[in-house]
């Protein structure tokens, strides 16, 4: 087992979240171990809680971990995709999904305690992905209703969030839907033309 001096706190935080993000890749949320985390990187599980103080900053550091991928994933599907950026921010929302259902799900299965605050380093990574689709949905909207993109971009995500998560869990399956992207961006479309319809000019 390494001794605690072979490493920095620096280098001790990245090696768990990353080691940590691996392993809820492959089991998910509620197999989740510290102290699997802990055997792989050749420490004690008391390492991993003297770095992060307890097992839910532990998770929030795995799950702002994959804010960040997602966002670096949404930026290269925007740059490499030109045309449609909306549908390509709806058909990213999905593909993220797919490719990574157990960190996309553990970043919902996981509750902070109420008396746990999100760090603001945390609150700051994670809200990058929801510029990206601010700024996306700014773009396509008339300039007088661009002041509402915040918050209908909030809205939108959560829209498309609900279909994916109905998608993922089978629940469209049941329901007899079988195309649940295009009807999330269906109803993306249908809000943002509605947005639009308030001030007089369409989407262009």
């Amino acid at each position: 087992m390494a001794r605690r001096s072979d490493h920095t706190r620096a280098e001790l935080e990245r090696m768990i979240v990353v080691e940590g993000h691996k392993h809820m890749g492959e089991v998910g949320f509620a197999r989740f171990s510290a102290r699997e985390v802990a055997k792989r990187i050749g420490y004690s599980i008391g390492t991993i809680y003297n770095v992060f103080g307890n097992y839910d900053r532990l998770i929030l550091a795995i799950n702002t971990r994959t804010f960040k991928l997602w966002a670096e994933y949404m930026r290269t599907e925007l740059a490499n995709r030109p045309g449609d950026r909306i549908r390509v921010l709806v058909e990213g929302y999905f593909g993220f999904a797919e490719a990574n259902t157990n960190i996309w799900m553990a970043i919902y299965d996981h509750r902070l305690p109420p008396d746990e605050t999100m760090p603001e380093a945390y609150a700051e990574q994670r809200s990058e992905l929801t510029e990206i689709v601010v700024q996306e949905v700014a773009a396509v909207l008339p300039e007088a209703a661009r002041h509402r993109a915040p918050r209908l971009a909030r809205s939108l995500v959560a829209t498309v969030h609900g279909h994916c998560t109905f998608a993922l869990n089978g629940s469209f399956a049941l329901l007899g839907e079988t195309e649940p992207m295009e009807t999330a961006l269906a109803r993306v479309r249908e809000s943002l033309a509605a947005a639009a319809a308030e001030t007089g000019k369409p989407i262009p």
